[in-house]
């Protein structure tokens, strides 16, 4: 018996906001690509929770805007739509044009790297979001152990890569005025459970 591939369809980025506004589940469009997100674990969402409270609480009345999982990031050189797990935005927000929904000037992202994404958020994925001119750090934290690595741009095309991986290891932004150790990064993260 001979299988045939199956086709790949190609959608549109009209045929992807459509469906995607009226989705219950997010979905990032890579390319012609539409690709269901999965949902995240525990561990996973209380990561990005602790991230997210550090830097909402230290830019409070900063000129700095922060966003988590269910904020659409517009990479147009690609062209994708994805939905990292933390942006923040200096200054005031830029949107995709006839957009309301759709952010384009991160200047910094971070990602938490599961099993299933690790390989695309180190590789294209980062690539990809080094396309976006107002970016200048990327944070991608571990979920299975107390690791984080951090990229920060320099000058174009030139990047500092730092790593922290001990409760006492202080993450201090670059780009942003906001410090956070590991021991409240990883607060009630369970290690054993996942």
């Amino acid at each position: 018996m001979v299988m045939q591939a199956e086709e790949q369809k190609y959608y549109t980025l009209e045929d992807y906001l459509e469906l995607e506004v009226n989705s219950q589940e997010k979905h990032e469009y890579i390319n012609g690509e539409i690709v269901l997100m999965p949902g995240g674990m525990p561990n996973h969402n209380l990561i990005i929770g602790n991230f997210y409270a550090a830097l909402n609480f230290a830019l409070k009345r900063q000129p700095y805007f922060v966003f988590f999982s269910d904020q659409r990031l517009w990479i147009p050189q690609e062209p994708i739509y994805t939905y990292p797990d933390i942006l923040v935005v200096e200054g005031a927000l830029q949107l995709q044009e006839g957009r309301k929904d759709t952010i384009t000037n991160p200047v910094m992202i971070a990602e938490v790297l599961s099993n299933s994404t690790e390989g695309y958020d180190r590789g294209n994925k980062f690539k990809f979001y080094r396309t976006i001119p107002s970016f200048q750090e990327y944070v991608m934290i571990d979920q299975y152990s107390m690791h984080v690595e951090r990229y920060y741009k320099t000058e174009p095309h030139q990047w500092i890569f730092s790593e922290y991986d001990s409760a006492e290891s202080i993450l201090a932004l670059h780009t942003v005025p906001c410090e956070i150790s590991l021991a409240d990064l990883y607060d009630k993260v369970d290690f054993e459970q996942e």
